[in-house]
């Protein structure tokens, strides 16, 4: 099975009030240090699983990674060649803020082998984005993506929507604008307020109050019509791609596949088993000081825990799950992994489907349901010890 590899990349400019990843402020890096630390850790990996199978993907994430030297990521790509190959037409991927000054970066970027970039829009309106505590504009957004657009094949956007006070008439004319841009993949998420962001204080203070779960399906609902209608349909729960557009390196996520993680907090899983690194970056670059790797957790899946976390991951997707391919991959029968009774029930309501074949999956109904539907439909046995 070819593998995927993520790097993080874990600084950014201010931390958004929305974000609960692994970023953080610094008023510098020592290059030479994360370089010399990011490369040990990819070392560490080959020499851990071997290096018999080329990559088929690559992704830069962060953090913001368009902050990092184009020469940088130019270093990691090669040793990453070195150590594994890549297969024809692998896909790098970059996360970037579209602000003018990483833009510049954008050419030299595509010449040191990104060939798509995921560009973090969030709006297209200013006043949302001073809400969301970005950086840039509306203008500068789309300037970003024009230059993005003529330096790299392959361009996505993320929007934010279901804002507090987003009505169905002002998404539609705002994702109207963004799909008019011609981008082939558009990640479109619904604002959640995550524990421990600066958001979660807001609203327990009371200074805003987050759009209500009806009016955040209607916006769904609108979401699903128009990317449909432009030829973006939904490949997973909210991205959306024109055919053969899809990111090959978070369908290896979905589709439960290998993966290995360096950087600061990055995550990994191959060979059954997961990999956590160490999230602060002082401690991270200490931790590869003293043994030669980022690693602050390693431990072995139960078989019970990745046939649960694979039906999570790939119920989310447009393409559902071959249950009995599943079944046999780990080992046991179908009806340990999915409550028939509750399949078809759900199926019924027209919020689940099932094939002939045995593939099963969550409708476009269902999938603003996702999370409930989960918990009925993945047997209990599996996700509890």
């Amino acid at each position: 099975m070819a593998r995927a590899l993520y790097i993080h990349w874990p600084f950014c400019l201010a931390k958004c009030p929305y974000c609960d990843f692994n970023s953080h402020v610094r008023d510098g890096a020592d290059i030479a240090a994360w370089e010399a630390s990011l490369l040990a850790d990819m070392r560490h990996e080959a020499a851990h699983i071997g290096t018999q199978e080329k990559l088929a993907s690559i992704f830069f994430g962060g953090g913001t990674p368009s902050l990092m030297p184009p020469a940088l990521v130019e270093i990691l790509l090669r040793e990453a060649h070195t150590l594994w190959g890549f297969e024809d037409g692998i896909e790098i991927t970059l996360e970037a803020n579209p602000s003018s000054v990483e833009a510049a970066n954008f050419a030299a970027l595509a010449r040191a082998g990104v060939n798509r970039v995921s560009l973090g829009v969030q709006s297209l309106r200013d006043e949302t984005l001073r809400f969301l505590g970005r950086l840039h504009g509306a203008e500068e957004a789309l300037r970003a993506i024009e230059t993005a657009q003529a330096h790299f094949g392959r361009v996505s956007i993320d929007l934010i929507y279901a804002r507090p006070g987003q009505n169905d008439a002002q998404w539609r004319t705002e994702l109207g604008e963004a799909l008019k841009l011609g981008t082939d993949h558009m990640s479109l998420y619904q604002l959640t307020i995550e524990p421990a962001t600066r958001f979660a204080t807001d609203v327990r203070r009371g200074e805003f109050t987050p759009l209500d779960d009806d009016r955040a399906a209607d916006l769904f609902a609108v979401t699903r019509e128009m990317t449909d209608q432009a030829g973006l349909p939904a490949y997973e729960i909210s991205n959306h791609a024109r055919a053969g557009q899809e990111s090959r390196h978070n369908l290896t996520y979905w589709r439960y596949q290998d993966y290995l993680g360096i950087g600061p907090g990055a995550h990994g899983r191959r060979g059954g088993s997961a990999t956590v690194r160490h999230r602060k970056p002082e401690n991270y670059l200490a931790a590869v000081a003293d043994h030669a790797h980022g690693i602050a957790e390693e431990r072995l899946l139960q078989l019970r825990e990745q046939a649960s976390e694979a039906l999570l991951m790939g119920l989310r997707l447009a393409e559902g799950i071959d249950l009995p391919s599943l079944a046999s991959r780990f080992g046991v029968n179908t009806e340990a992994l999915i409550d028939d009774r509750k399949l078809a029930l759900y199926r019924d309501l027209g919020l689940t489907w099932q094939d002939g074949s045995g593939r099963i999956g969550v409708t476009p109904q269902g999938m603003p349901l996702l999370d409930a539907l989960l918990g009925e439909l993945v047997n209990e046995d599996l996700v509890t010890p």
